[in-house]
């Protein structure tokens, strides 16, 4: 029986903040170019008060801080791009709880392939695969690729 190819078109790699990020960008567009893919990388502002203290150590948020939130969040994709080595990447920036955004844009945007990382700060959760991951696995209709950024003691 002779199988068809399905070619994926578009991957979408969710980016947060986290240290990993870099891993999991590279490890995604890696996987994405060797398919001749669009590649979009995307990055989520959860709850912008919490964000803005646990990430940016900013204090108690102004109206201005917000637009500063969203600027370092295009900064940050940009250098992600730059890193990558490619202008083709294009952004996307969301507000709203991580999962439900990652949804929405693959909806949006009909990305065929999802790339996140695994990372939980809930150890039980990480044991399974990390809540975010979790939350859109349950939801995703598309194949979803995990790269695992827990620290090996390998």
């Amino acid at each position: 029986m002779k199988m068809k190819n399905i070619k994926q078109t578009k991957v979408l790699i969710a980016l947060d903040y986290d240290p990993t990020a870099r891993k999991v960008a590279e490890t995604g567009y890696s996987m994405a170019i060797s398919m001749g893919a669009e590649v979009f990388i995307l990055h989520v502002i959860e709850d912008l008060v919490t964000y803005s203290l646990s990430y940016l150590n900013m204090g108690p948020l102004q109206l201005d801080s917000v637009v500063e939130l969203k600027d370092s969040s295009q900064q940050f994709l940009d250098k992600t791009k730059l890193m990558l080595g490619d202008v083709t990447i294009q952004t996307v920036i969301k507000e709203g709880d991580f999962a439900d955004s990652i949804i929405e844009t693959i909806k949006e945007l009909d990305i065929d392939i999802l790339v996140m990382g695994s990372v939980s700060k809930k150890w039980l959760e990480n044991i399974v695969v990390g809540s975010v991951s979790e939350k859109v696995m349950k939801r995703a209709t598309i194949p979803m690729f995990i790269v695992p950024t827990k620290k090996s003691n390998v």
